[in-house]
């Protein structure tokens, strides 16, 4: 029966993903190291990866802040509508992207006051880079929001309880005491930021416009490939962004792994 588990789940992720990988690596160097080469230097692959670089590294770093501070206070506050405000931080994960798309040009259309507004300020967010670096925030958020939170709630206060007595003021106590306890933590969120943000499409594709050289991102120019018959190209660009995970999901085992190994008592001194 052991062996027949072992065997069911093996054969399951070999469906799933490595017969996947496989038949996208094959497919990706399929007329040769030149083509791949090819392919993922062209103008518009090298705009995608540049235009998905500086979407992902926006994100990530308006993430690392809000999502930690969204964590604080939810762990940290006691207020009207706590609970409401948790349930909704995981509102990304039971939406379709592309409905998250659509709401973003309800919201932010010509006809609306809010697109008006952009629109009297000179101010393009749709079909430009603001949407898709608003669609994918709402589509990353939860991460680091999700696992600050019950790190915060394992260590407690009493590190920071101590600091105040010795004199520390908030910000100090924030980052000698606070931070270092959750750093695996904030390090874990970002990591899964970053694996989302490079992957997104559905909602990216929704509010971009999907504009040749100017708001096509990697995965929305491996779509275009794939629809104009260029299957190296899809697949080469595709192969990059694979390669790409799996240096994401490396960093993501190796910080599990310390996360692991830090217990939550430790506490830096405060000077």
């Amino acid at each position: 029966m052991r062996r027949l588990l072992i065997a069911l789940v093996w054969l399951y992720f070999a469906v799933l993903l490595i017969g996947p990988i496989a038949y996208l690596g094959t497919q990706a160097f399929g007329e040769g190291v030149t083509a791949f080469w090819n392919e993922i230097i062209r103008p518009e692959a090298l705009h995608g990866f540049r235009l998905t670089a500086e979407i992902t590294v926006i994100v990530l770093a308006v993430n690392l802040v809000f999502g930690t501070l969204t964590a604080l206070v939810l762990v940290r506050q006691r207020f009207w509508g706590r609970t409401l405000l948790s349930g909704l931080i995981d509102l990304p994960f039971a939406v379709s992207p592309v409905i998250t798309g659509f709401m973003l040009i309800l919201l932010l259309g010509p006809g609306t006051v809010l697109g008006a507004w952009f629109g009297t300020m000179d101010v393009k967010v749709l079909y430009a880079l603001p949407a898709m670096v608003l669609v994918t925030l709402f589509v990353t958020f939860p991460f680091v929001v999700r696992e600050v939170t019950p790190i915060l709630q394992t260590i407690g206060t009493d590190g920071e309880e101590a600091a105040r007595t010795l004199g520390a003021n908030e910000w100090q106590i924030f980052l000698r005491v606070t931070l270092p306890a959750i750093r695996w933590g904030v390090l874990y969120g970002a990591t899964l930021t970053t694996a989302r943000a490079i992957g997104e499409f559905g909602a990216v594709l929704v509010v971009s416009g999907n504009v040749l050289l100017m708001t096509q991102t990697a995965t929305l120019h491996i779509y275009q490939s794939y629809v104009d018959f260029n299957y190296v190209g899809a697949y080469a660009v595709a192969a990059v962004l694979l390669a790409v995970s799996f240096v994401i999901l490396v960093v993501l085992e190796l910080t599990r792994s310390r996360a692991a190994a830090v217990t939550p008592t430790e506490h830096p001194r405060v000077a």
